[in-house]
């Protein structure tokens, strides 16, 4: 299941993958710019989210080995 940074990252993602097909459809060079830079934040952001839930599920699983 995804968290919070998952779900936001790929929110950006889109919108960055918006921008730059809207900057390319009106050769607005720098509307494409940015929406490189908010497709590779999202990227980021979800990378980050990614990695904590692995770690938690890490974690968790730790614990129930602990218990048995």
């Amino acid at each position: 299941m995804w968290n919070k940074d998952e779900a936001e990252g790929k929110v950006e993602e889109i919108k960055g993958k918006a921008k730059q097909a809207a900057g390319d459809l009106t050769d607005d060079e720098q509307l494409e710019a940015e929406g490189e830079a908010q497709e590779v934040g999202g990227k980021v952001q979800g990378g980050v989210g990614k990695a904590r839930r692995k770690v938690g599920e890490a974690i968790e699983d730790i614990g129930e080995s602990l218990k048995r």
